[in-house]
This record gives structure tokens, sequence and C-alpha cells, in this order.
């Protein structure tokens, strides 16, 4: 089935482009990959598991066997992609571009149907400004991010996350600043009512990101903060009454990042003070700090989490990649009322390490390779008075991921 939407989108671009005014130019791209894992237990995942974060907490049952140390296998091919990237005439003194990227990770188990990454239009002025608006990587993802062969590309220590945008960029030299103004769409916030982009949408202002960024050699070096203000309820009931009611709940989160790179070698690393980052598949939310009697409204406190990742990646037709990652939670800034009234991912996680190794050998329009992840979960009890999680005890998952892809 698949490869009959495959054929059928090719015949379609085919078809448009040689439909196009000769002022455009098209570069139509993409891959075929298939993903073959194995855990030797059941773990937080995404995309039936092929997006991978972190290993679930002991489910002790009747006799006291842990339900979750269950191992489990799959092999998909659902991250298969398709793009085209757009040259288009200047406007003005600006050169005009634009992407469209697809892959087939859209809904899940038997409905993997088209989804969108990235679909934008960028201009690009001369003098080193550039406006690009339309979906792409969230700004904290950046311009640093792992090279390693599982898909989940360092989460939930690398945040993760695509998103549409308002973003502009001034270039000066080998200094770039950018500032973005970002709305939710696939990725979401959480909150009273699941994930769902109703909390941001609520509160009106979208969310903020502005950084630096310095360029010289192969060297690239930055940081940046990102603001989110989220309303994560319009209404409460309290005594059977219903009240309209006022809640909003701000973070800021930091971020440093680098790397080296030449022909055969790659260093990187990247370092969040993270705060609310559940829409970029990170650690952390936030939960009720208290609760007004007579109306039912309610005050919030988002937790904190310090996130490292570094990556070493060497060779070129045969490479070796090593990375290793670990995030902390640091607590909230007010008490919490219950543990029930958080919202966000581990709550109850102290810390998450991860270190793998993996092996690739690649070719022109070839990749084959081999990765082990060993990840780490410290679990405990939440501790209302600061957030933080005490009297823990740690989970570990073994992963072994093997990976084709041909390109195209």
């Amino acid at each position: 089935m698949k490869k009959v939407v495959i054929l059928f989108v090719s015949i379609l671009v085919v078809q448009c482009v040689s439909s196009q005014q000769k002022n455009f130019s098209y570069k139509f791209y993409g891959f075929v990959r298939g993903d073959l894992y194995y855990n030797s237990r059941s773990n937080v995942e995404a995309v039936d598991g092929d997006f991978y974060l972190y290993p679930m907490d002991k489910m002790p049952d009747a006799e006291g066997k842990d339900l979750n140390a269950n191992p489990n296998s799959a092999f998909y091919n659902f991250s298969t992609r398709l793009g085209l990237d757009v040259t288009g005439p200047k406007t003005g003194s600006a050169q005009t571009s634009a992407k469209i990227e697809v892959d087939f990770g859209g809904f899940g188990m038997a409905y993997y149907l088209l989804r969108i990454r990235h679909a934008y239009v960028n201009l690009d002025w001369e003098k080193g400004s550039s406006l690009l608006i339309g979906q792409t990587w969230h700004p904290l993802f950046g311009e640093v991010m792992p090279e390693v062969l599982n898909l989940n590309t360092g989460s939930p220590f690398q945040p993760f996350n695509r998103s549409v945008q308002i973003k502009y960029q001034y270039r000066k030299n080998k200094i770039s600043l950018t500032a973005s103004a970002i709305y939710q769409l696939i990725y979401l916030s959480t909150g009273p009512n699941g994930k769902s982009e109703e909390y941001l949408k609520n509160g009106v202002l979208p969310e903020l990101y502005a950084g630096i960024t310095f360029r010289n050699n192969g060297f690239l070096g930055g940081a940046g903060i990102e603001m989110i203000s989220l309303k994560p309820r319009l209404q409460s009931m309290m005594n059977d009454e219903i009240y309209k009611v006022d809640e909003r709940v701000t973070s800021v989160s930091f971020m440093a990042q680098a790397q080296y790179k030449t022909d055969k070698l790659f260093l990187a690393g990247k370092t969040l003070l993270a705060s609310n980052q559940t829409h970029t598949a990170m650690l952390g939310g936030y939960g009720v700090a208290s609760i007004d009697p007579k109306t039912g409204r309610q005050e919030y406190t988002p937790s904190r989490h310090s996130t490292t990742w570094v990556n070493a990646v060497f060779g070129s037709t045969w490479k070796g990649n090593f990375f290793v990652g670990y995030s902390k939670n640091l607590g909230t800034t007010n008490k919490l009322v219950s543990p029930a009234l958080f919202y966000g991912i581990g709550a109850d996680i102290d810390q998450v390490l991860l270190a793998s190794a993996g092996l690739s050998y690649n070719l022109p329009h070839w990749k084959a390779g081999v990765e082990y992840s060993a990840t780490t979960a410290w679990y405990g009890d939440t501790n209302l008075s600061n957030g933080k999680v005490t009297n823990t005890h740690s989970v570990l998952n073994h992963r072994i991921l093997g990976l084709l892809i041909y390109y195209f």
C-alpha cells in the first residue's frame, strides 16, 4: 500500500513541477527507512514504540511480579519520508523559497497516513535578514542536534518539536540573531483536558523565543531563551456551581548549545534549564499550587529540569557514534496540592540517564546501522512541598535498534 502511495505522490509532484513557470526550480527528495528494534521492558514511547523515551516504572501484580518487565520487538517503515524544496523568483530584493516535507507517522496502528513535517515559505534578503512563515523545527531543537540512529534524535534530553511559527533571523558576519513566535499544531502542551492546543490558544500569546548563534570554521555556539504562557482552564466547578475563572501558568526556559564539525568528526552538546517543556517531548509540566475554596480558581507552579546531552561521531563510510543524556528533576517553585493535580510527563521521576553507542555503514544512497542504548530512570515519591522526587528506585531498559535507509 505504501509503495502505491509513494508512486502516486511522485507522479503528482512530477506533473506539478512540469506545469510550473520556468522561474521556479524544484528539488524532490526523500528516503525509505526501516527500523527494527528490541526493548528489554515496556517503555514510555510514541509512534508505536519507534519514538522511544524512557522505561516505565515497576508495576507489581498480586504476587509481586513486575507487569512491565516484558520484552518487546517490532519492525516499522512509516518513517519513510518525502520532500520538495522550491526556489522561486525574487520579491523585491528578497529571494523566495518554500519547503514541503511529509512522512507516514500520522495517527497510529493501522492508520498511518501522510503527516506534515515541514511546510513553510521563506524570504531571504541579501543584507542578512530572513523571514520564515510556516511549520519547521522548534528553535529549542535548534541548529545543534545529536547524530544518532534512533528516531527520537536524543529525546527526552534533546527538545523535539516541529511547530507553526513566524521566525525572523538577522545575520551579520559570524553572528546571527533569531526571534520566533510559535504556535502549536502537532506537538502539544498538556493540561486538565489532556494534550491540546487549547491552553496556548486561550492564552492568546504565542510561545516566544530569542537566541544568538556564533559560527566560525566548523564551530557553532549559541544560547536562547523561551517563554510559554498557558491558560489551563476557563471555568471551574465548585459545590455544583460553575464559575468563570482567569488562570494562567507562565514559564521560562534557557538553552546553551555548541558543536564542532569536520569531514570525519562531529562533537556536539546542549544543556537546558527547562520549565514546562512537555510539548517538546521533555520531562516536566506544571501542577496546582492552590485552590480558591469559593470559586475553585487554581494557581499553578511549573516544574524545572536540568537536562544535558553530549554526542561524538567519527568516521565517514564507517561511522561510530556515542551519546550520553542526563535529566534531573529540580522541583517546583511553590508547593503542590496533590500529585493527581500535576499535568505533565514523568512527575514521579527524579532523574534519567541514557548512554548509547552505534555503528553505521554509509554509502551515497544507503545507510545501514545498529545502535545499543541503556536507559535508567529513577522513580519515587513526589514531595508536595517542593515538587522533588524522593525514596527512589531505578528501572533499566536495554534497547537494540537495527536501521536501513535508502536515500533518493
